[in-house]
């Protein structure tokens, strides 16, 4: 479920380049509608802390570009994957976030993420992010003019560039925002906000080449992302079967040793890979729960379902991270 603030300045007139901007602010109360507002990019979101509202989204929708901003009042990880000819470039306010295999611990660096690649990214509660996506060969071809050297060979995985320019970029997003949500005043039209956008954004990307500096750790943690992803996908591929593995069999599965397990989690998602993967569970029953019908669906066949076997623990569990009970799920 969500619940809209503001309809904004704007109303929606499609996504073509023609189309007149709409925007939103929406109150996103479970991961999974959070995934769904941004349908452009398929994407699976799982909250992992505690909390009956998962964030706030902004969304301005230019037709051949969005911009996102995303202020996180729960913990989440985003798993996905750029569909064909869409790139984006993101951001976030500092303290850390980690982008894949990439550990974003200072205030000076974007990401430049492009078609076919996969994505992990895990905010923490209390972080602000925001990303703008573009077309990637009229980005790609902008990018070349202005830095001929450095973009010449197009990025093929997620790269960095570090930019002294971040804190003008966020300043510029915020007014964007400021405009967007006004309900008076002058508000540009489609292709100023599109071309203000574009410019801005190849401006910083363009700063320095990317790759310009590289995370020391990140080759140990591109290894701690393999282990654990493989590992999630084990566990999941089990639960469809009715099975929920153990530690032992996981780490058999991967030859990996228990106290390797347990670093990679700790790496990947800042959690033990038992708790980890209860929250995937948790997260994975309540979206079950919102589909089904209170006339055919039980809470404990679902509980059942995702492997929780206690039905008083999970009912317990599962109010104390969304807020709710489950029945209060179910026959919403």
């Amino acid at each position: 479920m969500t619940t809209d603030r503001a309809s904004g300045a704007f109303a929606a007139e499609g996504n073509s380049d023609d189309a007149q901007p709409s925007f939103r602010s929406v109150v996103a109360e479970d991961a999974s509608v959070q995934a769904r507002l941004q349908f452009w990019v398929p994407m699976e979101c799982y909250q992992l802390t505690n909390g009956d509202r998962v964030g706030r989204m902004d969304i301005l929708d230019l037709g051949a570009q969005r911009l996102v901003r995303e202020h996180q009042h729960a913990t989440v990880q985003k798993l996905g994957i750029m569909p064909k000819g869409l790139c984006t470039i993101s951001l976030s306010r500092i303290p850390t976030v980690r982008f894949s295999e990439i550990l974003e611990n200072n205030d000076q660096s974007v990401f430049f993420l492009p078609e076919n690649t996969e994505f992990d990214v895990h905010v923490p509660s209390g972080i602000e992010t925001a990303y703008v996506s573009f077309n990637q060969d009229d980005f790609l071809r902008a990018a070349r003019i202005l830095d001929p050297g450095g973009w010449e060979t197009a990025p093929r995985q997620l790269t960095w560039v570090q930019t002294s320019q971040k804190v003008a970029l966020w300043a510029a997003i915020d007014q964007w925002f400021r405009i967007a949500g006004s309900q008076t005043g002058n508000v540009p039209q489609a292709e100023a906000l599109r071309t203000a956008l574009f410019e801005t954004v190849l401006q910083v990307a363009t700063a320095l080449p990317p790759n310009c500096g590289r995370d020391a750790s990140s080759s140990t943690r591109r290894r701690a992302t393999r282990i654990a992803r493989s590992a999630s996908a084990f566990i999941e591929g089990h639960l469809e079967e009715g099975h929920l593995p153990s530690i032992i069999e996981i780490c058999r599965e991967l030859d990996v040793s228990e106290r390797t397990l347990q670093y990679a989690f700790l790496d990947y998602a800042g959690l033990p890979p038992t708790a980890y993967l209860r929250r995937v569970r948790l997260n994975r029953a309540r979206e079950a729960l919102r589909k089904a019908h209170a006339q055919t669906t039980t809470v404990t066949e679902t509980a059942m379902r995702f492997g929780f076997l206690h039905l008083g623990r999970f009912a317990r569990d599962y109010k104390m991270f969304f807020g709710e009970s489950p029945s209060a799920t179910l026959a919403s």
